[in-house]
């Protein structure tokens, strides 16, 4: 099991793309006004990504067929269950600690927990990986509202017009996005959560390898989730401090300021010396990865180690 606790902030951009909508389909706001992603939006592409690398994941959307009462095959998300014998090839859940092995060997499990309450087994692990939610910290970001034309004539609007006639054009959607957002996300990683499941034999805990693993998805998984709405969203920032396991530091995003620049390159600011310097004799390393050739990264934080967040070569 990994020792050390680590602490960090990851940043997206989004470029004329929409990285978390609500219902309404505008980027996600407080009720204060305040645009920000919820810890989901930068979780689903980590899951994504895992998923096509073959990785076991439990918590994502996967579709089955069945037929109806006349033979028409329908297409259908699974349910938990079903997602679960689908994975690990077993429909038996009153054996907790099987469950528990199971659940464990799933790499978004291992990661965020899990709430898995099905027959015969009601589990709920609180994951070793906790993430806030993401606040744009570019305060002139707007949403922008595209109006597309498609290729079809609705059918619909025939029913709608008048003296039965029929829809003569094609009928018009909408997309929208903000013309420009910068997202920071904190977060934490405890391998202490796994301690009791380890002394039940069922994990061995949060390890360095499942550490690595999330760090390197994290850096690169909203690049590569380019979905419609996605294409424009990337990482732009990862910020990891790792720490001895006695170590508690709060959230981290709040040290960080970013700053638009229309004629170089965007400053991010990251200013938390005077919280590391307390626990100057318990701080393993501190990395930090960002885009050289769009940001200038100023940092008050002695013994820094940079990267470029696309290529891993240290700057």
């Amino acid at each position: 099991m990994m020792e050390q606790r680590v602490y960090g902030v990851m940043g997206i951009s989004s470029i004329m793309a929409n990285w978390n909508a609500d219902f309404s389909g505008y980027p996600k706001t407080t009720s204060k006004g305040e645009i920000f992603g919820s810890d989901k939006a930068f979780k689903y592409p980590m899951k994504k990504m895992w998923d096509e690398n073959g990785e076991k994941v439990l918590y994502i959307k996967s579709m089955t067929t069945v037929s109806d009462k006349n033979n028409a095959v329908n297409i259908i998300p699974r349910t938990l269950l079903e997602r679960y014998n689908h994975l690990f090839h077993s429909e038996d859940t009153t054996d907790a600690n099987k469950v528990l092995a199971n659940l464990f060997d799933a790499i978004d499990v291992k990661n965020f927990g899990a709430t898995f309450a099905e027959k015969g087994c009601n589990i709920s692990i609180t994951g070793a990986v906790q993430f806030g939610q993401g606040f744009n910290k570019y305060a002139d970001s707007t949403p922008q509202e595209q109006q597309i034309l498609s290729p079809f004539r609705d059918a619909k609007a025939s029913q709608k017009a008048k003296d039965g006639e029929e829809a003569k054009n094609s009928s018009l959607g909408t997309k929208i996005v903000s013309d420009e957002a910068h997202y920071f996300y904190p977060f934490s990683i405890n391998p202490k959560a796994y301690k009791e499941y380890v002394e039940l034999g069922v994990t061995q805990g949060y390890t360095q390898e499942d550490y690595q693993k999330f760090k390197e998805t994290a850096l690169c998984a909203a690049t590569s989730f380019a979905t419609n709405a996605k294409v424009g969203c990337e990482n732009e920032f990862g910020l990891f401090i790792e720490t001895q396991e006695d170590v508690y530091l709060p959230n981290l995003a709040t040290y960080i300021q970013f700053e638009h620049n229309n004629e170089e390159k965007n400053i991010i600011r990251v200013n938390c010396s005077n919280l590391l310097q307390e626990f100057a004799t318990r701080i393993n390393a501190v990395e930090i990865y960002y885009n050289p050739f769009t940001t200038k990264l100023e940092t008050d934080i002695s013994d820094v180690k940079m990267y470029h967040i696309f290529t891993r070569k240290e700057l």
